[in-house]
């Protein structure tokens, strides 16, 4: 039994993976008696990592964090430098990769920040973009401009914003929309042959918004760490 931490910008979290398995899991709900080893992804801050790598380390189960490599079997990273590549984004594209082989893939993995990937269905990751997060956009806008203001009941839609805060929010999510419509368009393939996969905090919304097929995942970075060390050689 693996227990899997990612680290992300605002949360820590966990989940166990047993055989094809995968539970999400509070801290206090740790087997630490049962567990084999740790992985990890890690983008955030690492003093939020330490009460884990403190207590495996006391009971010698070993500690693996997740890395980007050049290649991984089959998949290919778009970066020449590729270690500039953030861990979630190749892991997001890992899960995806094995998921859904022989299929053109646009990854959008939404929450502080929105990263949307773009992976060929021959294993070549083609690159992507990053966003700042729907809450983020706004944030950016209204703290950067004069007499632009939100709130907090006004809802993401795709209308034309006829008040302030509706004109806000909703040009973040026609602007997040936007960028995932370039990347389905880069691919140029046949829609029966893609698959839009989206994932994160505000994964589910962006996939009702898109007009298109989607597919939601709740933990494709827990998935993606799973097929990584299946396939990497430590």
């Amino acid at each position: 039994m693996r227990l899997l931490i990612d680290v992300g910008n605002t949360a820590v979290k966990l989940a166990l993976a047993e055989q094809q398995t995968i539970k999400v899991i509070a801290q206090s709900d740790i087997p630490w008696g049962k567990l084999s080893e740790v992985l990890v992804a890690q983008v955030g801050k690492s003093d939020e990592l330490t009460p884990y790598t403190v207590k495996a380390q006391q009971l010698n189960i070993p500690i693996i964090h997740a890395y980007v490599t050049p290649v991984l079997g089959q998949l290919h990273c778009a970066y020449t430098q590729y270690q500039n590549l953030g861990i979630d984004r190749w892991l997001t594209v890992v899960a995806c990769h094995y998921l859904y082989p022989n299929k053109h893939c646009v990854i959008v993995d939404s929450g502080t920040a929105t990263k949307v990937d773009v992976l060929s269905a021959r294993g070549q990751h083609l690159g992507g973009w990053i966003l700042p997060g729907l809450d983020m956009m706004v944030s950016s806008v209204v703290s950067n401009t004069q007499k632009v203001f939100s709130d907090e009941q006004s809802l993401y839609t795709q209308e034309l914003g006829k008040n302030t805060p509706n004109a806000v929010k909703n040009g973040a999510l026609v602007a997040t929309l936007g960028a995932v419509y370039a990347g389905i368009a880069s691919l140029e393939c046949d829609k029966h042959d893609l698959n839009v996969i989206c994932a994160g905090g505000y994964g589910e919304f962006i996939s009702q918004q898109l007009e298109c097929e989607t597919l939601f995942h709740d933990f494709l970075v827990f998935q993606g760490l799973q097929f990584w060390r299946k396939n990497i050689q430590l």
